[in-house]
């Protein structure tokens, strides 16, 4: 068993003014040898976009691409005839395949909007553009949702590749656990608050890579939102 913990403050930054962001992995300006990856996810970027601004219609091909709204609201549309605006909790799914078109915008006149943008290698690459979301807004706190998987179970969304995301909401002191497969990996962000992951405490913004076969505690300290990827 292998743990790499990841801090907040090592990430990659940059503010654009209409833009604010933290990326965990190299992209656009920021690179670092060391961070390009981990297994198949290629990209967790913490986004705060100010009211009124956005990214404009750009494109993308053969990327698995998941938003989760952290607070306030997204308004999207793409080539394949979507167009709608997600709000806080919720999930968004694109499977960029062959090939398509999207723009990000921040409806609100006063209201920020942060959201972490994920991107996923897929495992074939000139599949059909598809689009899907879940709302994870109204979850218990203190369980493990299944957000994507490879084959669609348990009602999460079908992604192109075998990545597990989970989801959790924990109050101060809610524990939750993940048995690891010894042929497996994770990787677990700490999108806001505080948890202690097997002992090591991880604020808002950290992350920890784990490798082998392992029973994953996760216990709140403070108010929290986990994702963790467990992937091939």
């Amino acid at each position: 068993m292998k743990m790499t913990i990841r801090k907040a403050n090592e990430r990659g930054h940059a503010s654009h003014g209409w833009l604010d962001t933290y990326h965990t992995f190299s992209f656009a300006d920021y690179y670092d040898l060391q961070w390009l990856g981990f297994r198949s996810l290629r990209v967790i970027n913490d986004d705060l976009v100010m009211p009124g601004m956005g990214f404009g219609t750009h494109p993308h091909r053969d990327m698995e691409i998941i938003t989760y709204i952290l607070s306030g609201a997204l308004q999207h549309k793409d080539s394949m005839g979507n167009g709608r605006i997600i709000r806080t909790g919720e999930v968004q799914y694109m499977a960029a395949g062959t090939g398509v078109q999207h723009s990000e915008f921040n409806p609100s006149k006063d209201e920020a909007v942060r959201l972490l943008q994920i991107w996923i290698q897929p495992d074939r690459k000139g599949v059909t553009p598809r689009y899907a979301e879940k709302s994870f807004a109204k979850t218990t706190p203190g369980t493990l949702q299944l957000v994507t998987s490879k084959a669609g179970r348990d009602g999460s969304i079908a992604i192109h590749q075998d990545a597990d995301l989970w989801f959790a909401k924990l109050e101060p002191g809610q524990t939750i656990s993940h048995s690891l497969a010894g042929d497996r990996h994770a990787w677990i962000h700490v999108a806001e608050g505080e948890v202690k992951v097997n002992g090591e405490t991880l604020s808002g913004g950290d992350a920890v890579a784990v490798s082998g076969k392992l029973n994953l505690q996760l216990t709140a300290t403070k108010p929290s939102q986990v994702l963790l990827f467990d992937l091939n």
